[in-house]
């Protein structure tokens, strides 16, 4: 049986219990799945005051495969949909820490991953290259958050951050 989408998933960071995406600032990989299709599944909500004075936030994610028995082979992390408020932007890096491996904390959610270059890499021809991922292996991908300054409110900012691989079956 091939890969499907749900054997690939993405779990926050922060340590084996953290179920809190806000403290996902990268560690050890957690148990929690990182929820789809929930506001501030990731990001907490702009306050008027950071949105006066813009910020830039930082979160910690793994994408792990969780087939039995086959590698998700040449996989892009990539933005499928760039953020829907015109006053916010996502950019993602890979981990430098590679395939299998823990990726570093950060002290908060303010401070950058060190010596990471975060990218737009809008559509699947930007994608980042992860390489190959086998059985039970994770990668991390850290998201950064741009609120530009005088941000406006936007009731439900959203955005997409994806995969796409191959496989044989």
């Amino acid at each position: 049986m091939p890969i499907i989408a749900s054997d690939i998933k993405c779990f926050i960071s922060g340590g084996a219990a953290n179920t809190n995406p806000n403290a996902s600032l990268g560690g050890i990989i957690s148990t929690t799945e990182l929820t789809d299709n929930s506001l501030h599944n990731l990001f907490a909500k702009v306050e008027a005051a950071e949105a006066l004075a813009g910020s830039v936030k930082y979160r910690g994610v793994y994408i792990k495969n969780t087939h039995a028995t086959l590698t998700y082979e040449a996989v892009l992390a990539y933005i499928s949909s760039q953020t829907t408020s015109p006053d916010t932007s996502i950019k993602i890096a890979l981990a430098g820490e590679g395939a299998g491996a823990t990726m570093e904390t950060i002290a908060n959610e303010d401070t950058a991953p060190v010596g990471e270059v975060f990218v737009t890499a809008d559509g699947v021809a930007n994608g980042l290259s992860m390489g190959d991922l086998g059985v039970a292996v994770r990668y991390g991908v850290w998201i950064q958050r741009t609120v530009t300054a005088g941000a406006t409110a936007f009731g439900s900012d959203t955005t997409i951050v994806a995969t796409r691989g191959e496989t044989i079956s």
